[in-house]
C-alpha cells in the first residue's frame, strides 16, 4: 500500500467525523481524503486518473481556483494555465488568467478507496515572482546609470576638445571675411564663408549646451518661434537631404504660438527626428522620398511638431521598444538618440510619440507647451 494510501485509511474514521467544508465535486464522498488535503497549507487538489475528474480540494483551492470553470478538470485546468501543454510531469510556473498571482503547480501520485490519484500543489508565488521583476527593474536602471554616466563623461570631455578648434575655426573665419570684404573679393565666396561661420557658431553653441546638460544645470527657457527653429533646423540638413535626393516640405501653421522652451535642446531634437527621417529613406526610390514638417495647435492646446517619412516604417516589435534606452534599428547607432529626445520633450512638460504614416512610413512627433501657459 502507498504512503497516502495508508495515510487516508489510518484516517479514514476519525476524519470522518470532523467537520469540514463539503467536498468541491459533485460525488466526491472522500471526507479522509478532504480531512487530509485540509491540512496542506497550500491550495491542493485530487483529481482521478483514469477520467481527470476533481475528487477533492482543501479550501485553499476553492477560494483561489474555484471562480475557474475548468477546475473540476484536470486537463481543461492545465490547458488554461500552461497554454495548452497538458505534461505535468514537470513543475511550472503559472499565472491565473482570473486573479493575475503567481503559482508554482506541483503533481504528485496517490490512491484511494482503491482509485489513483493525481494529486496538485499550487504555491502562490506572486510575492517572489514581484520581487524578482523589481530586481530586474533596477538593474536595468542601475546599467542605464552607468552606462548614461559613461555617456556624459565622454560627452563633456569631448566638449571640451572640440571647444577650442571651433572657436579658432570661428576666428580664422571671421578673418577670411575681413579679408574678402577688403580685397572686394566675390559675393559667392563671401556668402559660403558667412554659412561656414553660422554652422561653425551653431555647433559651439550646441557643445556649450551638452556641456550644461551634462553638469544637470537649468536649462534656459523663454519664448521661441517654432518658424525659426524649424528653420535654423533645415538649414543643418540641406545639403544632406540634397545628397539623397529628397524635398523637405514644410506645414507650420502660421498662427503657432510662442513655446516655452530652451531652442538648442529643441533644435537638437528636431535635428535628430529630421535626420532619421533622411536615413530611414536611403534605400526606397528616389521617386517615393517623401519628408514633411509640420505644426499645429492639436486638440489639448499643445503646439505639436510632426516629421513625417516615407520610409519602410518599423514593425511592431521595433515599435514596442522605440524609445528604450540602447535599442536601435541602425547597424552604426547607439540607441540613446531617441532616449535623449524624450528626455529632453519630457523636461519640456511635453511628450515625444511615434505613428505608422498613412499609406507608408513614419511619423515621429512631439509637443510643447505655450509660452504663456507656462513662463508664470
Amino acid at each position: 500500500m502507498s504512503p497516502a494510501r495508508a495515510k487516508a485509511a489510518k484516517a479514514g474514521p476519525e476524519a470522518g467525523r470532523r467537520p469540514g467544508p463539503a467536498p468541491s465535486a459533485p460525488g466526491a464522498g472522500t471526507p479522509g481524503a478532504l480531512s487530509l488535503l485540509e491540512a496542506v497549507p497550500f491550495a491542493c487538489a485530487a483529481y482521478a486518473r483514469d477520467d481527470g475528474a476533481l475528487v477533492a480540494a482543501n479550501r485553499r483551492f476553492d477560494e483561489e481556483f474555484a471562480a475557474l470553470p475548468e477546475h473540476r478538470q484536470r486537463d481543461r485546468l492545465l490547458a488554461l494555465l500552461r497554454d495548452g501543454a497538458l505534461d505535468d510531469a514537470e513543475p511550472a510556473e503559472v499565472r491565473a488568467p482570473h486573479s493575475g498571482r503567481w503559482y508554482a503547480l506541483h503533481w504528485g501520485e496517490a490512491e484511494h478507496d482503491g482509485r489513483a490519484l493525481a494529486l496538485l500543489t499550487a504555491i502562490d508565488i506572486s510575492e517572489r515572482i514581484e520581487a524578482l521583476d523589481s530586481h530586474k527593474s533596477q538593474q536595468e536602471k542601475l546599467l542605464f546609470t552607468s552606462r548614461m554616466m559613461s555617456v556624459g563623461e565622454m560627452a563633456a570631455t569631448l566638449a571640451h576638445e572640440l571647444n577650442q578648434p571651433l572657436a579658432a575655426i570661428v576666428n580664422y573665419l571671421n578673418g577670411s571675411l575681413r579679408l574678402v570684404d577688403q580685397a572686394g573679393g566675390p559675393a559667392q565666396v563671401e556668402r559660403a564663408l558667412q554659412a561656414a561661420r553660422t554652422q561653425a557658431e551653431h555647433a559651439a553653441a550646441v557643445i556649450s549646451r551638452v556641456r550644461e546638460f551634462v553638469r544637470a544645470r537649468e536649462p534656459r527657457r523663454d519664448a521661441q518661434d517654432v518658424h525659426a527653429m524649424a528653420a535654423t533646423v533645415l538649414e543643418l540638413l540641406r545639403l544632406e537631404a540634397e545628397r539623397q535626393q529628397l524635398r523637405i516640405d514644410t506645414a507650420l501653421s502660421p498662427s503657432l504660438p510662442p513655446v516655452y522652451a530652451d531652442r538648442v535642446m529643441v533644435e537638437q531634437v528636431l535635428l535628430n527626428l529630421v535626420k532619421n527621417a533622411i536615413e530611414a529613406m536611403r534605400g526606397i526610390p528616389v521617386a517615393q522620398r517623401e519628408l514633411r514638417v509640420e505644426g499645429r495647435v492639436n486638440l489639448d492646446g499643445e503646439v505639436e511638431i510632426r516629421v513625417c517619412d516615407r520610409g519602410t516604417g518599423l514593425s511592431s516589435a521595433e515599435q514596442d521598444q522605440l524609445f528604450s534606452p540602447f535599442f536601435t534599428t541602425k547597424n552604426d547607432g547607439l540607441g540613446i538618440g531617441l532616449a535623449i529626445c524624450r528626455s529632453i520633450i519630457e523636461y519640456h512638460k511635453g511628450r515625444l510619440f511615434f505613428e505608422p504614416r498613412e499609406g507608408g512610413g513614419s511619423v515621429f512627433g512631439f509637443t510643447l507647451p505655450h509660452y504663456e501657459e507656462r513662463a508664470h
